[in-house]
């Protein structure tokens, strides 16, 4: 299974010249760290989905000695792979620039990218090919734009939740946001193997 995760970085070594720069330009644009750390995150998994759909190569990865099961999980595994790799190199870009950022930061970033990961990894398997890249770019970009102002929104008009919310202590929170993420993650992931087994090829 670590051949499977090694494959997306052998496959994208042209692309991965990119990518220290695409993450010094959010840097540069003073973007926010969280935001950095989700666009660091986002950029080695999903050039992976998107390779993959325009040379189908899921024809190829089922006529290796591999299961359905491993070809999903070196997806999920993978993303967190390379999740904890964007968290070095956005760090160490943040510092070079003397941007401050925090512990915070890092998991709102990172949480973003799993929770985005879980809703849309499983699309990559049931949208028709050709299409699955734009809905989840546009995807991308909506949630982007329009998420923060509805949950300012919604902080501002939902006070009953808000004040729920504030009665916790930060570590729970923390503790409760973390647990949530990754039962959606696993979640996902279960799904999307169900969904692989049955497809096909």
């Amino acid at each position: 299974m670590f051949n499977l995760i090694r494959r997306d970085v052998i496959l994208q070594k042209k692309m991965l010249l990119t990518y220290l720069p695409f993450i010094l330009f959010f840097v540069m644009m003073d973007s926010h760290p969280a935001m950095t750390f989700l666009i660091a995150s986002i950029f080695i998994p999903f050039n992976a989905f998107a390779y993959d759909e325009k040379a189908e190569t899921n024809i190829l990865l089922n006529s290796l000695p591999y299961t359905r099961v491993e070809i999903i999980a070196s997806r999920y595994i993978g993303a967190i792979v390379y999740m904890v790799v964007a968290i070095g190199l956005a760090s160490l870009s943040l510092y070079a620039f003397s941007q401050p950022f925090s512990m915070m930061d890092i998991a709102i970033g990172n949480s973003l990218f799993l929770l985005f990961a879980a809703f849309t990894f499983p699309l990559f398997y049931i949208i028709k090919p050709g299409h699955i890249f734009s809905v989840v770019l546009i995807s991308f970009l909506l949630l982007a734009a329009v998420g923060p102002q509805v949950v300012i929104f919604l902080a501002e008009h939902l006070t009953v939740i808000t004040n729920f919310i504030a009665s916790f202590s930060v570590p729970a929170l923390y503790t409760g946001a973390a647990v949530i993420v990754m039962t959606l993650y696993a979640i996902s992931w279960i799904v999307t193997t169900i969904i692989y087994q049955k497809k096909a090829f």
